[in-house]
């Protein structure tokens, strides 16, 4: 596929890398030669210096003949007209824009189609991370949680403690332990390292384990890894922006919310649009307002402002003086790896939600979901099964039968609002939603053949 990238910052550069093994051909655009530079020195992509909605620039980076332009610069008025030009002038069959603005995405229906501004999909990164950390949120003790076939399925990742009942026994003694409850352990890295799930593989403390199950019961399952945290109640949030408005928002309802906000008048506007969230005006590292606010009582501590180094500090602190759990946005992947499971408890990256939610629309094959794991080493999708048994390469298949890439794991399939955990023995239906678990994401065009069905397919 022929995919040029308007962009080369966070979100930009890291699409491209995830992309860049799959036989694509990658063309990055951007203002900075030095960030090019960088990106053309690890990648094995074309790069253009120069403005991304201008004709010439976009002609140049292959518009004429490509099959999707993605325009995420951190502007999104350029991004509106680059798509714009591109449909206009060269025709380009697919636009993908990041648009940030509220006051854009508000009019969507109205704004963005072929005879307006014809972007064909919206990309809101605050959006997606709102709704990753609430997931976390929901989920107290997960590192990652993914969901499919509009939530009835979940992706869970969750480390593995003492006190998991499950720790120091084999896989197959699940049964036992829930014989009501089906879940599929679909992958397992110990320090570092994948391991191929077995009946008799041994969870061993401080394994990093991938689980799905139906949404339903993915706390009963969590039980099984780690001993099972208190739901959070009391919540503080550093930084009023966009996420931190937007999270808040969503938590108010069932938790009790205290939201931290430096500049006056943003903290006056926030004070005048959430109902049940109190609103803090002032420094999120001050530990004098922090200990007047109670921070010892608090479940979790989530940092989201524009700042690294501000989010780090302000949860070490916090974490110092007795919140029991922290979460932190963080733009740079270094401060990720420096900072998890040591002085963070979650590192929150701002850039894999938004790539998660692209190769979602960038997949073919009837793939309708996708996320972005392990620093974009390994990949979850979920694939539609389309056509008949004529038509189809999986459709009247046993999950035995089908010849699945290398550390790729079918874990469950959603059949209407049926979660069927799989089996080697489970056939595959047409319409079936199929959640596959890819250790290596080399073998991801291998899935999407498999999920194509033949030209006799109408």
């Amino acid at each position: 596929m022929k995919i040029v990238i308007l962009g080369g910052g966070q979100v930009g550069g890291t699409l491209a890398e995830n992309l860049v093994g799959e036989d694509n051909d990658i063309t990055v655009v951007d203002t900075s030669k030095a960030r090019l530079e960088a990106l053309s020195e690890l990648h094995d992509i074309r790069t253009i210096e120069g403005v991304a909605s201008h004709p010439r620039v976009l002609r140049q980076a292959g518009c004429e003949d490509a099959d999707m332009l993605i325009a995420v610069t951190p502007s999104d008025e350029t991004n509106m007209l680059a798509c714009q030009i591109a449909y206009t002038l060269y025709r380009t069959p697919k636009r993908i824009a990041r648009i940030r603005s509220q006051e854009y995405s508000d009019y969507k229906e109205k704004l963005f189609h072929k005879d307006d501004i014809p972007v064909d999909h919206l990309i809101s990164p605050e959006q997606q991370v709102t709704q990753y950390i609430k997931r976390l949120v929901d989920y107290p003790g997960a590192l990652q949680v993914m969901e499919f076939a509009g939530g009835r399925a979940s992706l869970v990742a969750v480390r593995a403690y003492y006190g998991g009942k499950l720790v120091g026994h084999a896989i197959s003694t699940l049964k036992s332990h829930m014989p009501n409850v089906e879940t599929r352990v679909a992958a397992i890295f110990r320090q570092g390292q994948a391991i191929k799930p077995m009946g008799t593989t041994i969870i061993e403390a401080g394994d990093e384990i991938f689980f799905i199950a139906d949404t339903r019961y993915v706390r009963i399952v969590m039980e099984e890894m780690q001993k099972l945290e208190n739901q959070y109640r009391r919540i503080m949030i550093a930084g009023g922006g966009n996420i931190g408005a937007g999270l808040a928002a969503l938590l108010e309802e069932n938790h009790r919310v205290k939201l931290i906000e430096r500049d006056r008048d943003r903290a006056e506007m926030l004070n005048e649009q959430l109902q049940n969230t109190t609103i803090l005006q002032g420094d999120a590292s001050d530990e004098r307002l922090l200990t007047e606010e109670h921070i010892e009582d608090m479940d979790v501590f989530i940092a989201v402002t524009n700042d690294d180094e501000a989010n780090i500090m302000s949860s070490m602190l916090a974490k110092r003086l007795g919140a029991k759990k922290t979460m932190v946005l963080i733009q740079r992947q270094a401060y990720v790896d420096l900072v998890q499971d040591n002085v963070i408890d979650i590192a929150v990256s701002p850039q894999r939600a938004t790539v998660s939610a692209l190769l979602s629309l960038i997949r073919k094959g009837d793939i309708v979901n996708a996320y972005s794991l392990r620093k974009g080493a390994a990949e979850a999708i979920e694939a539609i099964a389309h056509g008949d048994e004529k038509t189809s390469k999986v459709i009247g298949k046993t999950i035995d039968e089908i010849k699945l890439p290398p550390g790729t794991t079918i874990g469950a399939i959603v059949r209407g609002n049926e979660v069927l955990i799989a089996h080697d023995d489970t056939v595959l239906q047409a319409d079936d939603h199929v959640i596959l678990f890819l250790v290596d994401k080399k073998y991801i065009r291998e899935v999407e053949r498999l999920f194509q069905p033949s030209a006799l397919f109408f």
